[in-house]
């Protein structure tokens, strides 16, 4: 498991990077599709790898209740299970201590979470998570953490920071396997003093051998606990401060944040990438991304129009099928209507970012961000939820 830093951009903090796994290579900057429970929704894996989808996600927290790793494990891993032969990333949970906050209490053992399926308790520990995503067969798995909300007071975010930071240590412990990499979480709010020190913290933490006397290294550094409420400029303010103070040779991973104009701008501060639920969610409720922002398939003036979404788009659904066609699937409710739009929301993502990657070997992706915002407007159509 390797990563190489192959170019920076002149003008931002933009890096272009390689990193090998044991299933693949991820170019970087890279945007990873989320496929929470073992199937990104409405997607094939080899839609996913025709399309140029390199890595995909897949949940600890949600596999671990359904169908259970052990039995994933017994049916020859992750991989095998779901039929995806390239590099998978599992969440830690550590997510879910935020989205599902009122079922699940915290400790220093881990997270005691009552399940969303039957109501029974289950105690996540570092221990078990990362127990879990070695019998997924993880190729980058990720150290259990606490996401907290905004807002949150200093006090209450430096607190919780001595707890990401422990758990940090003994999922680095636990660890095992050597056919895959742990990246550390590094947490902190929107405080630059917290985000810095925790960093600084985790780093220590290599220094120390583990138990058995083996050396103990994170492979990447993630950013998590943004996109949680904040403003979007306090969160690029965040990461404008933290990036730049991450270790050059190691990937750094923005955890949720996957908006067009937040991945634009967060490549440009140095971050490597992304994931989020975003163009998937997004189109099965008919909410689709081209170049000039974002259209709702469902108003009534598409009725008639026999445009594809994005005239440019090469993908299959904007080269076979009319915005009234579109409009209609969705209306009503036909599965073919998530398939279709799904097909070109990833599209448009995964070439969002080979465009970032050509702006930066080019040495101009100060330019490349310049034309995206003449031309992409944001709107004010909200993401729907599920």
């Amino acid at each position: 498991m390797a990563f190489q830093l192959l170019q920076k951009d002149p003008g931002t903090q933009a890096r272009l990077g390689r990193y090998e796994t044991a299933h693949g290579t991820i170019e970087t900057p890279v945007f990873m599709p989320v496929g929470t429970q073992a199937t990104v929704k409405a997607m094939r894996p080899d839609e996913l790898k025709a399309m140029g989808a390199s890595i995909i996600l897949g949940n600890t927290y949600h596999l671990f209740l359904r169908p259970g790793h052990r039995l994933i494990e017994e049916l020859g891993g992750l991989h095998r299970f779901m039929n995806w032969q390239g590099p998978i990333l599992t969440d830690s949970g550590g997510y879910q201590v935020f989205s599902l906050a009122k079922m699940c209490k915290l400790s220093e053992s881990g997270v005691v979470f009552q399940s969303h399926l039957d109501g029974s308790s289950h105690l996540l520990s570092p221990e078990l998570a990362i127990e879990i995503q070695e019998a997924l067969g993880s190729d980058i798995m990720m150290v259990l953490d606490e996401c907290l909300p905004y807002p949150s007071t200093h006090e209450t975010v430096a607190k919780s920071l001595g707890l990401t930071v422990d758990w940090a240590r003994r999922c680095l412990e636990a660890k095992r396997r050597d056919d895959n990499s742990l990246f550390a979480i590094v947490q902190g709010g929107v405080f630059h003093d917290l985000r810095r020190e925790c960093a600084e913290r985790l780093l220590e933490l290599e220094s120390k051998p583990s138990a058995d006397g083996r050396p103990r290294t994170f492979d990447g550094i993630a950013v998590g606990g943004l996109s949680v409420g904040e403003p979007m400029e306090l969160a690029y303010d965040t990461v404008g401060d933290l990036a730049p103070r991450l270790p050059e040779t190691r990937p750094r991973y923005l955890m949720g944040v996957g908006m067009p104009q937040d991945i634009v701008t967060c490549i440009g501060l140095g971050i490597d990438m992304f994931d989020c639920v975003v163009p998937t969610r997004s189109a099965r409720h008919g909410l689709l991304f081209t170049p000039k922002g974002r259209l709702y398939i469902k108003r009534a003036e598409f009725l008639r129009d026999s445009r594809p979404i994005d005239e440019n788009c090469p993908c299959y659904t904007c080269k076979n099928y009319s915005r009234a066609y579109l409009r209609h699937l969705s209306l009503s409710k036909e599965v073919l209507s998530a398939v279709l739009n799904t097909i070109h929301n990833l599209h448009y993502f995964l070439n969002l970012l080979t465009q970032a990657r050509l702006a930066i070997r080019a040495g101009d992706y100060a330019g490349f961000q310049r034309r995206f915002f003449s031309e992409y407007q944001t709107g004010e159509t909200r993401v729907p939820q599920p």
